[in-house]
């Protein structure tokens, strides 16, 4: 079918849309400043708040894969007004580009820190009720928001959707912001890993090509309607992400500075509700995940860069963007 991809151009919408020319379909790449071009896709240089372009971008596609926005969250902290712009009118824009073209859904992508703001014990499921006194960090509120936004375009104008929660994601063209690929750099440089806060803290990391594989599975009608989190299998602290990268790459010494404020401690997140709807489970581990990382580094020469700035990926500039990493740490 014919899709299109918002922030198509960044660290997962590249992946996405590789994966989705690879499975057949027809892309079209909304993005202001795309880092990652597929020379099978189409590209549209356009803003989010560009109406006019907006919507002869979406004209005649099936569904639109809404990836841009702000992601990394010292750039949300730094700059909150400008975050709930881009994350939460942002994607009012491109419902209202899609109401206005007819696509049949819209694929929103949120983030596993929402999380944060469920209210109970144990293990949370797409069903944990938020609380709004647990919200925290403005990036949280702004996904909360966006993706109540979505769920009211679908009560109002009967605007079909999916909400992707994503895992915390790694891999190649991953932002040199982002923990695994600072991590690397140290190390390759020969310069101490720093870490924040103790190195306790786990996150369920999830390589960038299970991600990509679970957006081409969430066409299926099966996954209309539905909020589905693209958590990762096992738990991988800080600590062990900077072992796994001393063994791989360097044995360079470790240092200790203060934890982030606000930043996302992590709760336990359920992924089976993506299992039984889309037959899709992360398959790859974390210490291939970062071989592959390593490959691609050595196979590209690909030197680390900040693309275009902003959370998660590659924000920054208003509309730009594809979703990066949640502020991975």
């Amino acid at each position: 079918m014919q899709v299109a991809v918002t922030g198509g151009g960044g660290f997962i919408g590249s992946h996405v849309v590789d994966r989705l020319v690879l499975a057949g379909h027809q892309v079209r790449v909304i993005d202001h400043a795309p880092v990652w071009r597929n020379p099978a896709a189409q590209y549209r240089e356009v803003d989010l708040f560009d109406a006019e372009g907006l919507a002869q971008g979406l004209a005649g596609c099936a569904a639109v894969f809404h990836l841009a926005g702000a992601s990394d969250v010292n750039d949300v902290a730094a700059d909150p007004v400008g975050a709930v712009r881009l994350n939460v009118e942002g994607t009012a824009r491109v419902l209202a580009a899609a109401r206005r073209q007819q696509c049949e859904r819209v694929l929103f992508a949120s983030t596993v820190w929402v999380y944060g703001a469920t209210a109970g014990e144990g293990e949370r499921t797409e069903d944990a009720p938020v609380d709004l006194t647990r919200a925290g960090h403005v990036y949280v509120s702004t996904k909360l928001a966006a993706e109540l936004l979505v769920h009211s375009y679908r009560e109002m104008y009967g605007q079909r959707f999916t909400i992707l929660r994503y895992g915390i994601p790694y891999g190649p063209r991953m932002r040199d912001v982002l923990v695994v690929a600072r991590f690397v750099r140290a190390a390759r440089e020969g310069m101490p890993i720093t870490i924040a806060g103790t190195g306790e803290q786990q996150r369920n990391y999830v390589y960038v090509g299970d991600i990509a594989d679970a957006h081409v599975r969430a066409l299926s009608p099966a996954a209309a309607d539905q909020v589905l989190a693209l958590e990762g299998g096992t738990p991988v602290s800080v600590r062990e992400i900077a072992d796994t990268v001393r063994e791989l790459v360097a044995p360079v010494p470790v240092e200790h500075v203060p934890a982030r404020p606000a930043d996302y401690q992590g709760v336990s997140v359920s992924n089976r509700r993506a299992k039984e709807v889309l037959d899709w489970s992360p398959e790859t581990s974390f210490v291939a995940g970062v071989r592959r990382y390593l490959d691609w580094l050595s196979q590209t020469g690909a030197i680390h860069r900040t693309q275009g700035g902003g959370p998660g990926t590659q924000e920054g500039t208003i509309g730009s963007v594809g979703h990066g990493i949640q502020g991975d740490s």
